[in-house]
């Protein structure tokens, strides 16, 4: 039933006593203790495990584990070095600690993790190393814990209880008293609190705090997942209140301030089913023939004041969470549906970047600031696809303008070492009861684009703005240092993705080599130039999903910091997220800082309202808070995908290998993208072991091989709700291969020690994240 669960004794076994005697000391390097005082540090009362302890202490000493550096009296060797870092831990109970202290991770294995959960910080003793092997150490001390409730299935007995944790990482059960589950039953998706962390070898001890469902049921797996990442699907009754509070109406005052775009052709573009509207493209042509586009974004800072109690919500979200069949939104409905949302026919105040542009896209001239608009009609993705293609509609000349000018800032951007990234989304149709009948893909067409090349040319030119220096020429030495002084002084939020991993990418570049695709590695022209070739030949391709993901996979993942250091993917200098504030608390600081800046230049006093200090943390928890809405998000799809395959057990697909481990072979399906197992026990034609050099399953009598790319014919074997799980076997064994390429997956390979597989790792399906 449950993992690794024993009963308390009163005296401490020696294994224990003997790891807790080398922890006191190592945490103690500098000071030697007599046998008294180290009894004193470990409250250690008990006359025999006084004894205990000399024996342990002689014992540490012949092992040179610690040195006894006059009569009595011991002290730690230099036989290891404690650092700080963050657990990440396997499926298999092993962890690496991740640290800015080593270059390296270290690898703690499945005994030495001291009841270290997923995510907490604590204390690791690393062994001494030859330079040849990875780091590896022992846990020594729980600094903090990440968290200290979970979520997971109840396993209730005649005499006490356990909870199953969602989340395979959590390591071990939570141990429930009978009497603290409350009314919760066997079976049960439920939420605990630790109460009770225990000791080595003893599982923490729990409470009931929420019952969510029966497992396996819609809503409950759904309201699992919200807890399990720690996502407020309700508003505090306060915030709600404050939002309702806010003044729809504007006044002549507030519009009298802005410059006013009310009379000029606007419209939004958005998917069909999207509720909050956050960007509108206004459009007109000038007197010269160049053409004024206007970029006009929702003033989420008007109403969202810094410190108030709505911005102090937005800000612990920091984004909105998106998942299969429903939005956690950042803003309280009020706002980003109504007050905020860009609906048509409506007076709305924005915050707009406002281009003039020649007709070949060149931009001549850039303005930044306070609007008022009215959009004059909404369209979804679709209609204006229908549009560009047809040359027929609502609007159509200023459509196929914007089309035409998006066209040449693509181009342009390409030109210039942007990468083409167009992956397929999976969605998923739903009947009334959110139950999955089937499967499309989303795909960016012409009119997802213009949208994205005006959203990144917007993004572009505030970041160049505030970032950029200025061109003083002509004007007084002095009074030029000193503006640039000043302007090189600006701090503010950045959108950065650093550049590629070489060694992933050189792996990278010899694994599409099987598919006859070629990507070049010299430079980051070359490297950008031949990806987008690639990808470009790849599309719709049965192997192209997992050559998408591979390639994402050499690539750093964007995140927002003060340090500007560019923008690889997108091949900017200078780039930000200003574009959607009603979803990004980003985008919020973006707009707040960019009316800071504009300010002092027009001669405005302007006081910033944070400190560079305090807008890096921010920054550091909206990229944490971004990558936790990620996790959510795919976890909601495996949980559909699941769904979506539970009643069709022994039905075959088509497949392509994606994934291989020592467990066996990751397959998603070609016509719906979903993924499972195929593990090497149920691998019949053959004894096959995984040759982690060359990364495939060989088979040990007629060496036949599975690698990835390979394709292969699956039949649907199970489908677990609870774990999220598809279990696939082979239809049929595929033809023998004599010899296999040595051709490694990019990244690092763990073993791990349990006889459970493990999921496949995050890393295969994280995202790129430089999306606009």
């Amino acid at each position: 039933m449950s993992k690794k669960f024993k009963k308390s004794k009163q005296t401490k076994p020696s294994k224990y006593l003997f790891e807790d005697v080398l922890k006191a000391l190592n945490n103690n390097p500098s000071r030697a203790y007599n046998y008294k005082q180290i009894a004193s540090l470990l409250h250690i009362e008990d006359h025999a495990e006084k004894q205990l302890l000399n024996a342990i202490l002689t014992k540490l000493t012949e092992q040179s584990l610690v040195k006894e550096v006059e009569r009595g009296k011991y002290q730690a060797t230099k036989s290891g070095t404690t650092i700080t870092g963050k657990v990440d831990m396997t499926q298999s109970g092993s962890a690496f600690i991740i640290s800015a202290e080593s270059e390296k991770d270290i690898f703690v294995s499945n005994r030495k993790t001291l009841n270290a959960y997923n995510g907490d910080m604590v204390r690791v003793l690393v062994y001494p190393q030859d330079g040849s092997r990875r780091p590896e150490g022992e846990i020594v001390e729980i600094v903090t814990r990440a968290k200290e409730e979970f979520v997971g299935t109840l396993q209730v007995s005649a005499n006490f209880a356990f909870l199953v944790p969602d989340n395979s990482k959590t390591g071990t059960d939570i141990y429930i008293p009978l009497d603290k589950i409350g009314t919760a039953k066997n079976g049960q998706k439920v939420i605990a609190h630790v109460t009770d962390w225990a000791t080595r070898g003893h599982n923490p001890i729990g409470e009931v705090t929420r019952v969510l469902g029966n497992a396996g049921e819609h809503e409950t797996e759904i309201h699992a997942i919200l807890a399990e990442f720690g996502l407020p699907y309700e508003f505090p009754k306060d915030v709600e209140k404050f939002a309702d509070l806010l003044p729809v109406k504007i006044s002549d005052s507030e519009k009298a301030k802005r410059r006013d775009f009310r009379e000029i052709t606007t419209f939004t573009i958005d998917p069909h089913d999207a509720k909050d509207f956050d960007d509108a493209l206004s459009i007109r042509k000038l007197e010269n023939g160049n053409w004024e586009i206007g970029v006009h974004i929702a003033d989420v800072s008007h109403y969202v004041k810094p410190g108030n109690i709505l911005d102090k919500e937005a800000l612990d979200r920091a984004t909105s969470v998106y998942l299969v069949d429903r939005v956690v939104p950042m803003l309280p409905e009020i706002l980003s549906n109504n007050i905020c949302s860009l609906r048509p026919n409506e007076e709305k105040l924005c915050f707009s970047a406002v281009f003039e542009m020649t007709d070949e896209a060149v931009v001549l001239n850039e303005w930044f600031g306070r609007t008022i608009i009215y959009s004059d009609r909404r369209f979804s993705y679709e209609e204006v696809q229908v549009v560009i293609e047809s040359g027929k509609g609502d609007y159509h000349d200023e459509i196929l303008t914007l089309d035409k000018l998006a066209k040449k800032l693509r181009a342009e951007r390409f030109k210039k070492g942007s990468i083409a990234f167009d992956k397929l989304e999976v969605k998923f149709h739903l009947d009334e009861n959110a139950n999955p009948t089937g499967v499309y893909f989303k795909e960016m067409k012409d009119s997802n684009k213009l949208i994205e090349d005006f959203m990144l040319l917007a993004n572009r030119k505030v970041a160049e703005y505030v970032g950029k220096p200025r061109n003083q020429k002509g004007k007084d030495k002095n009074k030029e240092s000193l503006d640039q002084k000043k302007h090189n002084s600006r701090f503010f939020v950045y959108r950065v993705h650093d550049t590629p991993n070489e060694d992933k990418l050189e792996l990278l570049s010899t694994f599409v080599t099987r598919f006859g695709y070629r990507l070049k590695t010299n430079s980051d022209k070359a490297i950008a130039e031949s990806m987008n070739t690639m990808l470009k030949e790849v599309h719709g391709k049965p192997e192209s999903g997992m050559i998408e993901t591979l390639a994402v996979r050499c690539m750093s993942k964007a995140v927002y910091t003060t340090n500007n250091i560019g923008h690889y993917g997108l091949g900017f200098d200078y780039y930000s997220h200003f574009t959607s504030p009603i979803r990004r608390y980003p985008d919020v600081l973006a707009h707040r800082l960019l009316q800071h800046y504009l300010d002092l230049d027009a001669g405005i006093p302007s006081k910033a309202y944070l400190t560079e200090e305090e807008l890096e943390a921010e920054c550091k928890h909206s990229s944490e808070r971004e990558k936790l809405a990620a996790d959510a998000e795919r976890a909601s799809i495996k949980y559909k995908q699941v769904q979506y395959l539970k009643d069709k057990i022994g039905v075959e697909f088509d497949g392509i290998v994606s994934g291989v481990t020592e467990w066996g072979l990751f397959v998603e399906i070609t016509e719906n993208h979903c993924e499972g197992m195929v593990r090497i026990r149920e691998m019949k034609d053959d004894t096959y072991f995984f040759d982690e050099d060359n990364y495939c399953l060989r088979g040990r009598k007629a060496s036949n091989v599975y690698t990835l790319g390979d394709a292969v014919r699956i039949e649907v074997k199970g489908a677990d709700l609870a774990k999220k799980q598809l279990d696939f076997i082979l239809v049929k064994p595929k033809e023998t291969k004599k010899e296999t390429s040595k051709l490694p997956l990019p990244g690092k390979t763990i073993k791990t020690e349990k006889e459970t597989p493990p999921a496949k790792p995050e890393s295969f399906s994280e995202e790129w994240g430089f999306e606009i």
